[in-house]
């Protein structure tokens, strides 16, 4: 690893893309990301020794965390700067207190769609999202993905950045385990996933088929939409849908809490869990 850079400005230029990230995230610039937090720190640094598509830029941490984090900084090559600050510094930067002291700015490499799809497993589970915008629910839904072994995450064109600061953050880091992609309309999505073996369910609190009866496939892949709207008829009428029985009280669940029972239901079915 580098030798840590002592940082006592806040207006020093190299931490610039550290500065205000509350009220900015820099998703979508250059794709880069915010990084924060042990956990989140460690998975990025497996990822960019993996080479599964992130790496690291450089780092910045509360002068007190180096030592907690050294097991982990050993694990970034010495061309990703570490810089350190004392905790007034490091607040000046970032806007407001920051108790977790770790923070790593991110570059993502898009893969494009059809390789991800094409480097799928011959048995393979995959996670559709349509028009899902809550980062809370975006960083749920990829940690279930990783916690059922789901192969893959798809977002449509009109889903979050899952590399939002926050959305990161409650995935504790999986975004950047599970292979993803977001871009493109719902459809276009699933009719490539169809066009490569994979058996498609739509989940409603409508559904025909509960989710316990679904039949196991070599390829399955489990779309989910946004609370309150839910998937769009059109898709619904399309492909196979499935429910989650519940109680007649409640007209549906949130999107990440039906994404992890659907999901722990289709892996059980395939054998994965």
């Amino acid at each position: 690893m580098a030798a840590p850079i002592v940082i006592d400005s806040a207006n020093d230029p190299r931490i610039a893309e550290f500065r205000d990230i509350r009220e900015r995230d820099l998703t979508g610039r250059e794709n880069r990301f915010i990084a924060e937090g042990t956990v989140v720190l460690r998975m990025l640094a497996e990822a960019h020794a993996a080479r599964r598509g992130f790496s690291a830029e450089k780092i910045l941490l509360l002068r007190n965390r180096v030592d907690g984090v050294q097991s982990i900084l050993e694990r970034f090559p010495a061309s990703v700067p570490v810089y350190v600050a004392e905790a007034e510094v490091l607040d000046g930067v970032v806007g407001f207190h920051l108790h977790r002291g770790i923070l790593a700015l991110g570059k993502r490499e898009d893969r494009g769609e059809a390789a991800l799809l094409d480097a799928l497993p011959e048995r393979a589970l995959a996670l559709v999202g349509c028009g899902i915008s809550n980062h809370d629910n975006a960083g749920s839904m990829f940690r279930n993905a990783a916690a059922f072994r789901a192969d893959a995450v798809l977002l449509d064109e009109t889903c979050c950045d899952p590399l939002y600061r926050k959305a990161l953050r409650v995935s504790v880091g999986s975004v950047l385990s599970v292979p993803h992609r977001r871009g493109g309309k719902a459809l276009d999505l699933l009719l490539a996933l169809a066009q490569r073996g994979f058996t498609i369910w739509t989940l409603s609190p409508h559904g025909k088929t509960d989710i316990r009866a679904i039949p196991a496939a070599a390829r399955m892949a489990l779309v989910i939409g946004t609370e309150g709207e839910g998937l769009p008829e059109a898709l619904l009428a399309r492909f196979q849908s499935a429910r989650i029985p519940q109680s007649d009280e409640l007209d549906s669940l949130n999107a990440a809490t039906a994404t992890g029972i659907a999901l722990f239901s289709m892996a059980s079915a395939m054998g994965r869990i």
